[in-house]
């Protein structure tokens, strides 16, 4: 089939989730045989990215405008060089779905979280947010939910039937460890906390209660965040130098990180699966959640929950804790994701939806 992907920052992942869900799902697709275009707005020095055709369009480099200023355009694109196929991501993309599938193309849109709850967002923002959901009912051909919790959503307020398909992960450890020399980190000496520094992801909040905990154990703080500089320089200030700041790290220095940590902290409040916690999970990190109904749907009896005034009591109780219970929920952590989320498990529920709405017959 000729599928087209829209809506993310492109390929090869240097960004977040739904980057990484581009890259591995495109090129297992590709793969198989299929024809994928992935429209990126990063130049990429070659126009083919392990199989995947990578189509370059421009965009506004603004808060509220990047993500629908480039869907519209890729959108454009699209009409003109019409695949058998679309997934777009992004629920505030809903409103462009409708157009390739009125032409013809069908569509399938995966929404992610429920974006509007999160603090970066203005009213106005949040409100087009709130609109995009309602517009998803009906828009695209199909709804891709990645979380059960997000399905019901739909499935409550607006009696919509989604098509479940969760995010997927790798298992296993990384054999190198290189970029832990270059953080001053040592194997199996240090917590870890991967993600947006944004609010909602509250990483002030893991900073502030890792420096309430005595303990010669190093806390690494990685991620960075477009349009949250104020943020950010709040999360940095800081004067404990067991705190670790050195920003986004992606590829094998990401893995090395999630494989060789003392325990990984997971305090996203907003979303639907969150992929640095499933990947965190299938690396055999023993993991720390903040309790949100999406997060223990992942982490489930392979994790350590935490209400938001309980992180400093957590940490304190991991580091108590003897080491056969700790390997223990290293190791279901790591079967979870292996039964639950790997990679060509969810390549074949999209490359099967794909086909379905194109009348193809799945194989």
């Amino acid at each position: 089939m000729r599928i087209a992907l829209l809506g993310t920052r492109g390929i090869p992942a240097s960004y977040g989730g739904f980057e990484t869900f581009a890259e591995e799902l495109s090129t297992r697709l590709a793969a198989r045989g299929h024809e994928i275009t992935v429209y990126c707005r990063e130049r990429f020095g070659e126009p083919l990215y392990r199989g995947v055709r990578l189509q370059y369009l421009p965009t506004i480099r603004h808060k509220y405008f990047d993500t629908l200023a480039h869907t519209f355009v890729s959108t454009l694109h699209l009409l003109a060089h019409r695949p058998e196929a679309a997934l777009y991501c992004n629920g505030a993309n809903a409103i462009f779905t409708l157009w390739p599938r009125l032409a013809g193309v069908p569509v399938a849109l995966n929404v992610d979280g429920i974006e509007r709850q999160r603090k970066k967002w203005n009213r106005l923002a949040k409100a087009w947010y709130l609109v995009s959901e309602w517009l998803a009912t009906f828009c695209p051909t199909a709804v891709v939910t990645d979380a059960h919790t997000i399905q019901a959503y739909y499935r409550d307020r607006y009696r919509k039937e989604s098509t479940f398909i969760p995010y997927g992960a790798e298992a296993g450890k990384a054999g190198t460890a290189a970029v832990l020399a270059k953080l001053g980190l040592e194997q199996g000496s240090y917590f870890l906390y991967v993600s947006r520094m944004e609010p909602e992801n509250h990483p002030l909040e893991v900073r502030e209660a890792f420096e309430q905990v005595t303990t010669s154990l190093k806390l690494a703080l990685i991620g960075d965040a477009p349009y949250a500089e104020e943020y950010i320089r709040r999360v940095r200030d800081t004067r404990d130098r067991r705190v670790i700041i050195p920003g986004a790290i992606y590829g094998e220095g990401y893995r090395e990180l999630g494989s060789h940590c003392f325990a990984y902290i997971h305090a996203t409040e907003v979303g639907g699966t969150h992929p640095a916690l499933i990947e965190a999970m299938g690396r055999g990190a023993l993991v720390l959640y903040r309790n949100t109904p999406e997060n223990a749907e992942v982490a489930a009896g392979a994790g350590i929950p935490f209400e938001p005034d309980e992180l400093a009591s957590k940490l304190r109780l991991v580091l108590e804790m003897a080491e056969p219970e700790r390997e223990d929920l290293r190791r279901r952590a790591m079967d979870r994701v292996r039964k639950r989320y790997s990679w060509d498990a969810v390549t074949d529920a999209y490359e099967e939806l794909l086909k379905s709405m194109a009348g193809r017959t799945a194989y």
